[in-house]
């Protein structure tokens, strides 16, 4: 495929920052539907009477869903085009989504939300793609760090959102309230991107070919190394997300109605080191830029973790550490992402799924594990985030290729 814009749609659309807005709505679809109803998961599992390890199962179930959907989404994105695929993704994560609301179990509800994220992971995906269709391998982790930097204004103020609206009218209304995102998603996709594939570059969906491009993906090590590292980093991501209600609520005594505020905070974090990334990725290049990110998490977590060791649980150090971590995460994901994909214009659906998948599979054990691990102190999270800081920045100095040719 060419790096350039297949068509003089998808040209005049890339000179649009309208584009830049419309695909971060769709790739913030993931990062929504966990943030939002973050602040009454205490809550949820007393509406819906359940222990806090089936509560953390509606996070966690998300995240497994969304690692096996990917694995589909993008071979069919490259065999029939991204705009339909997308679509049907976001009719899926639309109509999931109303049955969250209307869920009267923790049952139904967890049932409900891993429908819900396999309708959700075709945003990032395809979005993620059609990035890499019309900006080429080298303005994509440009872009890529822009769309996150729009994109963390959502969950910024997703928390406190949601805290708002199940303060007035209970838990449900967050789910109608995405329900109405997913259509106003499904309306700009509709009426305002074109299709960014190239039919001379459709892949075949044959079984065989998927899995012989799956293994060249595999068999690549940069890739892997890209991958791990983007992955570790998001799990520590996830951790919190995981954990942190708990922590700030049921350990510190945080108000529920104020939790979200604790997260803007945090997400801050994340919109400072995507803004760096876009500032100073192109001079810096996709390896300078990750090498200072890697470390970055690396001695945040354990900055997080040593104290919590030793019995020291300080609120506003834990908030800090996890800034830095956040801003390490937000430096990094954009240029893994970019240096992953690079290689791959014809098959960029099916690379950019193999992401996805690892990402939220490693995500979803993660997730498992701090909510069985839980032990009512800050530890078990503080642990998990040092753990995934540690990992990336081992999977990035082991197995990607430092050489200038890489960036």
């Amino acid at each position: 495929m060419s790096d350039l814009p297949s068509s003089p749609a998808t040209s005049s659309l890339a000179a649009s920052s309208a584009l830049v807005w419309i695909l971060a709505t769709v790739v913030a679809l993931g990062p929504l539907s966990t943030d939002m109803y973050l602040p009454v998961l205490p809550r949820l599992g007393e509406s819906l009477s359940a222990p806090v390890e089936q509560v953390q199962i509606t996070l966690s179930i998300f995240f497994a869903g969304f690692a096996v959907a990917q694995l589909i989404y993008g071979p069919l994105a490259d065999r029939f085009g991204r705009k339909p695929i997308l679509l049907a993704g976001l009719l899926l994560f639309t109509v999931a989504t109303l049955g969250c609301a209307l869920a009267q179990s923790i049952e139904s509800l967890i049932g409900y939300r891993f429908l819900q994220a396999l309708g959700a992971c075709a945003g990032p995906v395809i979005g993620r793609t059609i990035v890499r269709d019309i900006y080429g391998p080298q303005k994509a982790a440009r872009m890529l760090s822009m769309i996150g930097t729009i994109m963390a204004l959502a969950p910024a103020a997703a928390p406190i959102l949601g805290g708002f609206l199940a303060l007035w009218y209970d838990w449900p209304s967050i789910f109608w309230f995405l329900a109405g995102y997913g259509v106003l998603a499904i309306l700009l996709i509709g009426h305002r991107v074109p299709e960014s594939l190239n039919h001379d570059n459709r892949q075949s969906i044959h079984p065989r070919v998927i899995l012989h491009n799956f293994a060249t993906l595999l068999r690549n090590r940069n890739y892997v190394g890209y991958v791990l590292a983007c992955s570790f980093t998001f799990s520590g991501l996830f951790s919190f997300l995981s954990g942190s209600s708990f922590v700030l609520i049921s350990y510190f005594g945080v108000p529920e109605i104020h939790y979200g505020f604790y997260f803007a905070a945090v997400v801050l974090g994340y919109m400072s080191g995507t803004f760096i990334a876009q500032r100073l990725g192109s001079q810096l290049g996709i390896i300078a830029m990750m090498n200072r990110a890697s470390l970055l998490g690396l001695l945040s977590g354990l900055a997080m973790a040593i104290p919590a060791w030793s019995g020291w649980h300080q609120l506003s150090w834990l908030i800090g550490c996890q800034f830095l971590f956040m801003m390490a995460v937000g430096m990094l994901m954009p240029q893994a992402m970019a240096g992953a994909l690079a290689p791959f214009g014809k098959m960029a659906g099916t690379a950019s799924s193999l992401i996805g998948f690892i990402q939220s599979g490693i995500a979803a054990l993660v997730g498992l594990a701090v909510g069985h691990l839980h032990s009512e102190t800050p530890v078990t999270m503080a642990t998990s985030i040092a753990l995934m800081g540690v990992l990336a920045w081992l999977s990035f100095h082991l197995l990607v290729d430092k050489s200038p040719k890489t960036d």
